[in-house]
């Protein structure tokens, strides 16, 4: 590329390829929830939304052919098809910019030049690493609520019997899946959810106009169903979940978020290696192939410290308290489950036990990242007034100076792409037996409180 409009002081740093070399340090910053997204790169433009469609599997035939039906050109046989399931993946352009000032800059400037770069990589990283993330979570992509979706509870007791209730979280319960198509809730489309110990068909879901869910990204709002809930159903904290919610867990059978207990001793509602044993023998009845081996489990470190006092760990640990893993408070692998501690990991406020912590389950095919093939093109030959360097689907221009003074360099990073959850409603019990109803399979949220060193709730 050109590079003669540059300072000399810049030429040699480009040359040598210093620039993308801090731009990629910066992006290989270790954060991990983008590493799990199986990437796949789409020939479309900046705001268009991509439909994909997956195809079921047939049930197995247990089933002897009837010999005297064994006739005709068809021999007794009639043709099956199998199924289809879609989901959506927005396309949307992310970026930020940051200026060098030459002259202010004085001596410093290379040094500068390339500390910006580095800043614009930890930035761009933990930009895509976040979306990332909160894709997973909230599930805004394709309108399934994600894995926190479908789970919920009241926060308005009913005072009598009423078709309505008001509910902290309504992702995971705005859309139903027909034939393959996400489909609103609606009269002739309506859910299955169970509301305290009853089911009830859900018909209409309305957001609040001020939003005062509690959950990380969570949208307050009113359920309604097609017959009315009991009192005893509509106590406040009541639990509410959806026929195809994906599962979460929590210690000692907590039913919500908010029944976490910060008990004394060993009753508290901390993480413990029996909720990631239940996480996976989920994973592996709907038979979610691993990754590289392991499944993956993307915790904070409050909830690895958790595990770490946790007895039954212990019991699995004992005699290799010299371990690396240990030694250095950071496990690697377990159980078939490779442990990733992140400080992305979303954090919420106390409900009165104490902050809630969450770990995220995940075997392959949980999430998926699109990277249009547009990012870094340009119909304008390379001797023009930009470099552009792509960086794991990221791309850095430098443009030179085009103020009046010619003082000011512009170092920018874009990508244009999106996430999205795939869901998996074709892998039904008639392909595989103990398969669950949920509609994201892939993966498994673990609610607890936190502790430290101590055993203080954090």
């Amino acid at each position: 590329m050109s590079i003669e409009n540059f300072p000399l002081q810049l030429q040699a740093a480009i040359q040598q390829g210093f620039l993308a070399r801090e731009f990629e340090n910066g992006l290989k910053s270790r954060l991990g929830f983008r590493e799990v997204a199986d990437r796949e790169v789409f020939p479309n433009a900046i705001g268009e939304t991509l439909t994909k469609t997956r195809k079921s599997l047939k049930a197995p035939v247990t089933v002897p052919l009837n010999p005297t039906t064994n006739t005709n050109f068809d021999n007794g046989l009639t043709p099956s098809g199998w199924s289809v399931e879609q989901y959506t993946l927005s396309i949307n352009q992310y970026g930020d910019t940051i200026d060098l000032n030459m002259v202010t800059s004085g001596v410093g400037i290379a040094s500068q030049f390339l500390a910006n770069a580095n800043t614009n990589g930890i930035q761009a990283m933990q930009s895509l690493d976040r979306i990332a993330r909160n894709t997973l979570f909230g599930g805004a992509q394709n309108g399934v609520g994600g894995y926190l979706g479908g789970n919920t509870r009241i926060i308005k007791e009913l005072s009598a019997e009423g078709d309505t209730i008001q509910v902290d979280d309504i992702r995971g319960f705005q859309t139903v899946i027909v034939n393959g198509r996400v489909t609103p809730v609606g009269s002739s489309s309506g859910m299955l959810v169970t509301v305290g110990t009853n089911v009830h068909t859900l018909i209409q879901v309305t957001r609040d106009i001020l939003n005062i869910s509690t959950a990380p990204g969570g949208i307050s709002g009113t359920l309604t169903f097609s017959s009315s809930v009991a009192v005893k159903d509509g106590q406040l904290g009541s639990p509410i979940v959806a026929a195809t919610a994906p599962m979460v867990i929590r210690p000692n059978g907590r039913l919500t978020t908010a029944g976490l207990q910060a008990a004394s001793g060993k009753q508290a509602d901390t993480l413990g290696i029996q909720q990631v044993l239940a996480g996976v023998a989920m994973l592996r009845r709907n038979n979610v192939p691993m990754i590289n081996g392991a499944y993956h489990c993307y915790l904070d470190d409050l909830q690895l410290l958790s595990l770490f006092r946790d007895d039954d760990f212990k019991q699995l640990y004992r005699g290799a308290y010299g371990s690396e893993e240990y030694r250095s408070g950071q496990l690697i692998e377990l159980l078939g489950v490779r442990f990733i501690p992140t400080t992305e990991a979303p954090q919420q406020a106390s409900l009165g036990a104490g902050p809630v912590h969450r770990a995220l389950l995940l075997g392959q095919g949980a999430l998926i990242e699109g990277d249009c093939a547009l990012t870094g093109h340009s119909d304008i030959p390379d001797a023009d007034r930009a470099l552009i360097e792509m960086v794991d689907g990221v791309a850095m221009v430098t443009r030179e100076p085009l103020d009046r003074l010619r003082q000011i360099i512009a170092q920018s990073w874009y990508w244009i792409g999106g996430f999205a959850l795939p869901t998996d409603v074709t892998a039904s019990t008639d392909v595989i037996p103990t398969a669950t109803n949920s509609y994201l399979k892939r993966g498994v949220v673990i609610e607890s409180l936190g502790t430290d060193a101590s055993g203080m709730i954090f």
